[in-house]
């Protein structure tokens, strides 16, 4: 038994449904990630994997089931909804950094406006956690004048600025030229190794083999499989995690 079996769920999701119209994208979800805990999420496009993802954070409505954090029911909306969302720091494919602000300022601003932290402080803080990004010296420069793997870092330090209990990451390095993804994918295992929860919707298999506590596989809407990096990478259970992995590792 780990420690991770013993800690408090940060995240629970039990009998998730969701249908985009007809499609039926997410089938009756479970999923329980326990704090401290990284768990990669992968599976062919239009798994449902992506949804998963903003389901959590209420992003993405669901039709039914019950989703929580760190033991608390996800409010449907209004000012509680909020205060939720600032527990869980969200990086998506794109980097949404606000153009018109310096890198510093679009990390400080979350924490002065939500959070009401004194600006002097945040600023403090912000510089930290671009320090730690690798990228205090790009703080007073526009998000235009960074490469994609530093506005994505940059992203990253927004989303930690707020001091959040998990990190979602819905395809953080899928928009980035090939030598941009291993520094995000650097500080994504930095995370990882410091214990943050992360749940991470990525292709990048190297990240799930060596970050990874846990790799949830989706096909079609559901959670096929949920095992172990090794176990998954050496023995998948299901024919239809066999198949993707046979053509995304033969590359």
């Amino acid at each position: 038994m780990t420690a991770s079996d013993t800690a408090p769920l940060m995240i629970r999701m039990e009998a998730v449904d969701k249908h985009f119209g007809q499609l039926h994208v997410l089938k009756d979800v479970n999923l329980q990630v326990p704090k401290g805990q990284v768990v990669v999420v992968l599976g062919p496009s239009g798994s449902g994997k992506s949804t998963l993802c903003r389901a959590i954070n209420r992003l993405e409505p669901i039709d039914s089931g019950v989703i929580e954090i760190d033991g608390k029911p996800l409010p449907a909306e209004g000012k509680e909804l909020a205060r939720l969302r600032a527990e869980v720091g969200m990086v998506f494919q794109s980097f949404n950094l606000f153009a018109h602000k310096t890198i510093a300022e679009n990390v400080l601003l979350a924490p002065v406006k939500v959070r009401k932290q004194p600006v002097a402080e945040a600023r403090k803080t912000a510089m930290e956690l671009l320090e730690r990004v690798g990228i205090a010296n790009q703080a007073q420069k526009y998000p235009a004048q960074l490469s994609g793997g530093q506005q994505q870092r940059a992203a990253i330090a927004r989303a930690l600025a707020m001091r959040p209990k998990v990190m979602l990451f819905d395809e953080p390095t899928s928009a980035l030229d090939p030598e941009m993804v291993q520094e995000v994918l650097d500080v994504m295992t930095t995370l990882a190794s410091e214990g943050m929860t992360m749940l991470v919707v990525t292709h990048e298999m190297g990240f799930a083999r060596k970050a990874a506590n846990r790799v949830i596989f989706m096909s079609d809407g559901e959670i096929v499989e949920d095992s172990a990096p090794d176990e998954f990478f050496t023995a998948p259970k299901s024919g239809r995690a066999k198949d993707f992995l046979g053509k995304i590792l033969t590359h």
